[in-house]
């Protein structure tokens, strides 16, 4: 059979994420993996991946929710929210992961400080056990308890129970035990590379094995595991080669039976799946979508929280948006200048920025009629 062309690819990916609505819980589970990004601009990045998949989602719901929810903080391939049955597969990590003795300690001392107490903020822990400062990965300081409550979170002896204005608070927690043997480490491990190939295909070969191997985070004690798990999903995923790149996606799909997108106009966050992958982008769309948050001003040429404007299937510009004084300000740019003279298109960008206003809970720009989320 023939094989796909970009064209489907482009529906495929945004056809394949981009599901009718649903509730908070079913959206978390059909995606399985959604990245958290701590930028407000003008909501994180988790909230504006959701609020394309959730009926009604108004910024903010996943962290009023999330104590209700069989979902949970952890490092994936990035740091997000996974779906509980995703996250038990990653744990126990314990193997592979070293502490001095000093460090070891002190972190006995703040794992029963938060098993004593039940749940535990940072402060508390700080205020109670007082550990100072340590050197961190940008060559600043941090707080060295902060910093072994992530430790002990990643090692999945603590679990984060909620947050209290953007602070994580945490609980203890303890996996249950995994079988060891050979066929249970594969079995887990290939699970997890389809959990990356559910959040992201189509995939370009590149992208699946720097994916893939960024595993060795979600699962340290099977860092040994995951070429082979490359190479199996190599073998059993869908894939073709389209003008010259090799392409997999999840078996049993097919981008040829995709139908072209409705003409609903969508401000894409920077982590959304369908923007993710740099690469795969420029591919799909033709252009090159730049992060600029962390470039200098002057440098930036979308903007520093620029959201992608997908319209249908097409990603035809990019917007920034801010709250100010309860009302919402909306800059959209187009990469190509007619189609901003379209009717069609400022009738879908307008009602777009209504909803957006919506979700935010804030007034829409003026000229604009407010919307539902």
């Amino acid at each position: 059979m023939p094989a796909p062309t970009l064209d489907d690819l482009r529906r495929h990916a945004v056809a394949r994420t981009l599901f009718a609505p649903t509730t908070l819980a079913e959206a978390l589970e059909r995606l399985g993996f959604v990245q958290a990004d701590p930028i407000r601009a003008p909501a994180r990045a988790q909230d504006l991946i959701l609020r394309h998949r959730v009926a009604g989602y108004r910024a903010g719901d996943l962290e009023r929710h999330y104590a209700t929810l069989d979902v949970h903080e952890d490092f994936f391939v990035n740091y997000g929210f996974l779906a509980g049955r995703w996250w038990r597969l990653m744990h126990p990590r314990d193997r592979g992961i070293a502490w001095q003795p000093k460090t070891r300690r002190r972190a006995q001392e703040v794992l029963e400080f938060v098993q004593a107490r039940g749940t535990a903020h940072p402060r508390e822990v700080e205020a109670h056990l007082g550990h100072g400062t340590v050197r961190n990965y940008w060559g600043g300081s941090s707080s060295a308890t902060t910093r072994l409550l992530d430790h002990l979170h990643y090692r999945g002896m603590l679990r984060v129970a909620r947050r209290d204005n953007g602070i994580r608070v945490y609980a203890p927690h303890a996996h249950e035990a995994r079988a060891r043997d050979a066929k249970a480490r594969r079995a887990q491990v290939d699970a997890l590379v389809d959990l990356v190939v559910q959040v992201y295909a189509p995939l370009p070969a590149r992208t699946l094995s720097e994916l893939v191997r960024r595993l060795r985070y979600a699962v340290p004690q099977h860092r040994d595991e995951i070429a082979a798990a490359l190479s199996r999903a190599q073998e059993r995923l869908a894939h073709a080669v389209v003008d010259g790149l090799r392409w997999y996606w999840v078996p049993g799909e097919d981008p040829r039976e995709v139908d072209p997108a409705p003409p609903r106009l969508r401000f894409l966050a920077p982590f959304d799946p369908i923007v993710w992958d740099r690469r795969r982008f420029e591919i799909l769309w033709g252009w090159a979508y730049r992060f600029e948050a962390y470039t200098p001003p002057a440098r930036r040429t979308l903007g520093y929280y620029a959201l992608p404007v997908l319209w249908g299937d097409r990603v035809v510009g990019w917007a920034n948006c801010s709250a100010e004084s309860g009302r919402l300000r909306a800059q959209v740019g187009t990469l190509d200048p007619r189609i901003a003279r379209e009717r069609t298109f400022r009738e879908a960008r307008d009602a777009e920025i209504a909803r957006m206003a919506a979700f935010l809970d804030v007034t829409p720009p003026r000229g604009v009629a407010a919307g539902s989320p």
